[in-house]
């Protein structure tokens, strides 16, 4: 696996240290049931569910709470989600073939992945319209962007992906069968292994293989929480979310979903 693919989709993940826990919810898109699912971390349950349609792929939430915005590949539209309110705010048609989204870290862009164009579209989030196309490699898939907002990522799927900083590429890790996705916490590396059925964790100053933990099936989006202590999969052929204790390394919860979890892009929301 290349590293930078890693670097790509976690830089929009969770980079996330110690710190006291807080409440937080998972935005699930679920692919084959047609809408947006909203779990409670804390309960470990489903509280809401939000119709969708154009069967919804990528998720990214806003910085600050107030908005998750949905891809629909079927639709070549994006939703706006009230995330407070559990509601549709609006929509965005985007054309081609959206996949990947990610948001600014000041909420007023939103990046999304046309993944039959080679191009990411620029949406305007106060006047939720398409204002802007950036080519990009073959096949964008992933999307994140820096904490300073001055860098945007794209993990080409169909193209080599290398090291931002350097031009080159830096290491490769080895994981499961068709690694997919990434989050980080407690210093580990944890990626999605989607014909494997595991995820596999690795050390991120070493690079070395630690472990590779059984989930369910074809596990897609993964997510760490705030604080660092759970990792958060969702498994497409299982219809389930499973929660990792990141330190202890075991699937510690399961929560069903609706049909085909996807959850690809940072899909959780902190509550307080």
């Amino acid at each position: 696996m290349r590293m930078l693919a890693l670097a790509a989709l976690a830089a929009g993940l969770c980079l996330v240290g110690p710190g006291r826990a807080a409440a937080e919810e998972a935005f699930v898109t679920n692919q084959l049931s047609d809408d947006l699912m909203v779990v409670d971390l804390g309960n470990l349950r489903s509280i809401a569910t939000i119709p969708i349609g154009g069967k919804p792929a990528g998720v990214a939430v806003s910085a600050d709470g107030r908005f998750a915005y949905v891809t629909s590949p079927d639709a070549k539209a994006v939703t706006v989600v009230d995330a407070a309110a559990r509601q549709v705010a609006g929509r965005i048609e985007v054309g081609g073939g959206p996949l990947g989204i990610a948001v600014a870290p000041d909420g007023k862009s939103v990046y999304v992945a046309d993944w039959y164009a080679a191009a990411v579209r620029l949406i305007d989030a106060a006047s939720r319209s398409v204002t802007a196309s950036i080519a990009v490699g073959a096949s964008p898939s992933g999307l994140a962007v820096t904490p300073d907002g001055k860098l945007l990522l794209s993990a080409d799927r169909d193209d080599d992906v290398i090291d931002i900083a350097e031009g080159r590429e830096v290491a490769r890790v080895p994981v499961g069968m068709r690694p997919y996705a990434v989050a980080l916490a407690q210093g580990r590396g944890f990626v999605t292994d989607q014909y494997g059925g595991t995820v596999s964790v690795f050390d991120l100053a070493s690079l070395k293989p630690i472990k590779r933990i059984n989930v369910g099936d074809y596990p897609e989006g993964i997510n760490a929480t705030a604080d660092g202590k759970r990792v958060v999969v969702a498994c497409w052929e299982s219809n389930v979310l499973d929660v990792i204790d990141a330190a202890e390394l075991k699937v510690i919860s399961e929560i069903k979903t609706g049909d085909g979890p996807r959850a690809f892009g940072a899909f959780l929301r902190r509550t307080e």
